[in-house]
């Protein structure tokens, strides 16, 4: 990515969480850990199913007196009914800020140019009253300013930024082999650590309960995670099947079919050989290997 480029998340939304109970509401329910976010700090997370299964995932920044959830667009209707189930009596408000806030994202060198910022995923300051924060899953994903829709332009003149083609970043993210875009199709399909969330930082296996602990840990502490989410490419032909082969056998499935596809891939001996001849339909394929791994 240019150093000088910014790129406008219009597919991001954003509910804001805020209350007496909201602290507490949120470390109920989030793999990650609350409480160590602050107006300096903020992390990755997301929302399991009680057996640890995907279901949302999103970054939170705090905000004034509550939290920014920062999250897939297409999705965020979803996940307001989901919290909306689990507040039950807590004092909570959710409120749907979409169409008020916007996020957009910066280089890292950009972010590292201001004044107090720190080289730490996470790390987050204010730019004209507004959270900015190197991403606090890879720092080579750059900053991510959330910002009032009307001020955005503003912002951008201010910080000598040059809007730049959306999916430039997208396809960044993808070779990073960090998944951003319909999120929605790994729901229910594949557990939140076979997401790559530790790697991500976007769980906290020290901290107390919430849903999905329990079947996350056992994976964790017994050495049980023998598929992970993988960026795919396409070399040759055309995706038309789900299923992921090496040399007639099944390797993984398709789970994300976009210009940027994922798959979930059978590691052997928690190894995947990132060489090997592939096929996904009548397509030819290869599986990006993430600096992670």
């Amino acid at each position: 990515m240019n150093r000088n480029s910014v790129y406008i998340l219009e597919d991001r939304g954003l509910l804001y969480i805020n209350g007496d109970d909201a602290k507490e509401f949120l470390q109920n329910i989030i793999t990650n850990n609350i409480e160590n976010v602050s107006k300096n700090r903020s992390c990755f997370s997301a929302l399991l199913t009680p057996q640890g299964k995907y279901l949302y995932d999103f970054i939170i920044i705090k905000h004034k007196s509550g939290y920014f959830l920062d999250c897939e667009k297409k999705i965020i209707e979803n996940l307001y009914k989901q919290l909306i189930l689990y507040k039950l009596r807590s004092k909570v408000d959710i409120l749907n800020l979409s169409n008020e806030f916007v996020v957009a994202t910066l280089t890292k060198e950009k972010f590292l140019e201001l004044e107090n910022s720190k080289d730490e995923v996470g790390f987050t300051l204010k730019f004209r009253e507004d959270p900015i924060l190197l991403d606090p899953r890879s720092d080579k994903l750059g900053a991510r300013l959330v910002i009032n829709l009307e001020k955005l332009y503003l912002s951008i003149k201010k910080l000598g930024l040059e809007v730049s083609n959306l999916n430039e970043y997208y396809n960044y993210s993808h070779k990073l082999g960090i998944a951003q875009i319909d999120t929605n199709n790994l729901q229910d399909k594949i557990f939140g650590i076979e997401c790559n969330f530790e790697e991500l930082n976007g769980i906290d296996f020290k901290k107390g309960c919430y849903i999905g602990q329990e079947n996350t840990a056992r994976i964790k502490l017994k050495d049980k995670l023998n598929k992970r989410l993988f960026a795919i490419k396409i070399l040759d032909g055309e995706i038309n099947s789900e299923e992921i082969t090496s040399e007639n056998k099944n390797v993984g499935k398709l789970l994300i079919n976009n210009k940027n596809p994922f798959g979930l891939l059978k590691l052997e001996n928690k190894n995947f050989n990132f060489d090997a001849d592939l096929r996904c339909g009548d397509a030819k394929i290869k599986v990006l290997r993430p600096d992670w791994f």
